[in-house]
């Protein structure tokens, strides 16, 4: 059974495939009692990644298209709409305006509509969501009327985005490169307790001599979330498993997404 009480984290988008040791991060994530979300940038890499995690309690893969993969696999699109069939998770999709090239952007937009559109015909999509300089228009494209649960992935807008978007019901996984900068700091000040989540963002991510993140890292987020709700690491790692259990609309027991059956 899943655990009754909260001895165990949370990690809502880590890329799992592109560790150099893979089954090594997934190892990781099992013996911290980590529920993780593997995230993919491009449909051709799901299939990996799902049998990467098959035999996995805590790991669970995502189908995505990244929007900085856009210009090169934009193409692969297609191929998202049969994946959402396999599993419950996706991302990560979104926008990504670090590009200053206008057809990109429109480009980037259709993909991540048409993506948006797939998932509404579900009714339980759990959706990470890129959106780096690209805020308001992410927000905007998700909208209110989401058939599914979106969540802003190290999010990096203003606070007042943060308020629309949380009154849309979105929520917010922070991981700790966020959680130990100031700008970070303060947006998660301004995000409501209940929809706060964490991730790792692994192996993209690292901090001071840890170059990559791993889903056990999360911990190091739930201690300066800890801080910052001035609260113990307990309360803080309790609330993030009670949002993390209405996300998967499973307050009690057993997550069923993590137990093997479908998802």
């Amino acid at each position: 059974m899943a655990e009754a009480n909260n001895n165990f984290f949370v990690d809502m988008h880590c890329h799992i495939d592109l560790f150099k040791d893979p089954f090594g991060a997934i190892l990781s994530a099992e013996r911290a009692h980590v529920y993780t979300i593997a995230v993919t940038n491009a449909p051709f890499v799901f299939e990996n990644t799902a049998e990467l995690v098959a035999t996995s309690r805590y790991v669970r893969a995502a189908a995505g298209l990244h929007p900085e993969l856009v210009g090169s696999h934009g193409h692969q699109i297609d191929e998202l709409r049969p994946l959402l069939d396999q599993t419950r998770y996706v991302g990560e999709i979104g926008l990504d305006y670090t590009t200053l090239d206008q057809g990109l952007r429109q480009k980037q937009r259709l993909v991540f509509g048409r993506a948006l559109e797939w998932c509404a015909e579900y009714s339980d999509k759990i959706v990470t969501l890129h959106s780096r300089r690209a805020s308001a228009d992410v927000i905007s494209m998700v909208g209110s009327g989401f058939n599914g649960k979106a969540i802003l992935h190290w999010f990096s807008g203003t606070k007042k985005e943060v308020q629309r978007a949380a009154n849309l019901g979105f929520y917010f996984s922070v991981n700790p490169a966020m959680s130990q900068s100031k700008k970070g700091q303060s947006l998660i000040a301004a995000m409501p307790i209940e929809r706060v989540l964490t991730e790792s963002d692994g192996p993209l991510v690292g901090i001071g001599q840890n170059s990559q993140l791993h889903p056990a890292d999360v911990k190091l987020a739930v201690q300066d979330i800890s801080a910052l709700w001035r609260v113990s690491f307990d309360e803080a790692q309790s609330r993030i498993c009670e949002n993390f259990r209405t996300i998967v609309d499973d307050r009690s027991t057993p997550f069923q997404d993590f137990l093997g059956q479908p998802m």
